[in-house]
């Protein structure tokens, strides 16, 4: 990697602006539908991403942010928008409701709405009806996995994850993160219930394929729960399947999705190529 190349992803990265920001002014134009309303609350919005017109049968993906539960907008992740629909996908990223707002489970019960519009509205937008995937980065990547191996919350809007889902990318997820960091004890409830928000508690093997992205270098979660939640999905048979970034850190592996830092990580095209999207390539 060059040294031109490293001072950009410094400065992308290490900014005193937000990085986001920045991401998102560099990228293509292809929002579609702005706070379009999944749900009757001043949270329950989406933004919509729309392909080329000439992409035939594009996938339907719903990008869940992260955050900490505390913390991120829709507006922040264009850059995610933009770089899938460039590429061939029609996005949705829903904002949810956050702590101290509310706690677990109400963002599951969001997301869960959220992916309910995007099932319902796919044939009006385009999108091939058996490819509805879900894709989140760190807390977004533990809801993603939660609607995917705890059947409950799909179910509650009239979905099964297994047979609606064709499949679920985390990146850099918590999955398997108890004992509770002090921060996180409010968001999450009692000690007594904690296993039922662990999604490694529900790894069964009847889950939809997962694909499962993690930075090595990531010190805000542990890649330790990547492998520990493929382990125990592999262990009952369901499938799974897992990539390891050396070197890349808990930021970087969400800011590789952008064009300007795709040169740091593989993330889109291993996203890509799980959702068999065009050529898949960098």
């Amino acid at each position: 990697m060059g040294r031109r190349m490293l001072g950009v992803a410094g400065l992308l990265l290490a900014s005193g602006c937000s990085p986001a920001s920045l991401l998102n002014g560099l990228a293509p134009e292809r929002m579609a539908g702005e706070a379009i309303p999944y749900g009757d609350l001043p949270r329950q919005k989406l933004d919509l991403y729309q392909p080329p017109p000439e992409t035939a049968s594009p996938p339907m993906v719903v990008f869940l942010y992260g955050g900490g539960w505390t913390e991120g907008s829709r507006a922040m992740y264009r850059f995610v928008g933009a770089a899938l629909a460039e590429r061939g996908c029609i996005v949705a990223i829903p904002d949810y409701r956050l702590y101290p707002d509310a706690a677990f489970p109400a963002f599951l019960r969001d997301c869960a709405l959220a992916t309910r519009w995007a099932f319902d509205n796919r044939a009006m937008l385009g999108a091939d009806p058996g490819r509805l995937f879900l894709m989140g980065h760190s807390a977004g990547a533990y809801n993603a996995a939660m609607l995917a191996l705890d059947g409950q919350w799909l179910g509650a809007v009239g979905m099964r994850p297994a047979r609606d889902l064709a499949g679920v990318i985390g990146i850099a997820g918590p999955y398997d993160f108890l004992p509770l960091r002090a921060d996180l004890r409010p968001i999450f409830g009692p000690a007594e219930q904690l296993a039922r928000t662990q999604p490694i508690s529900f790894a069964d093997g009847a889950n939809p394929p997962m694909l499962l992205l993690q930075g090595e270098a990531d010190e805000t979660v542990d890649p330790g729960n990547a492998r520990r939640l493929a382990g125990r999905i592999q262990a009952n048979g369901g499938p799974v399947e897992t990539r390891f970034y050396p070197g890349i850190g808990h930021a970087a592996i969400a800011g590789a999705l952008s064009g300007t830092l795709r040169f740091l990580a593989p993330t889109l095209r291993d996203a890509l190529a799980f959702m068999r999207v065009g050529e898949a390539g960098t």
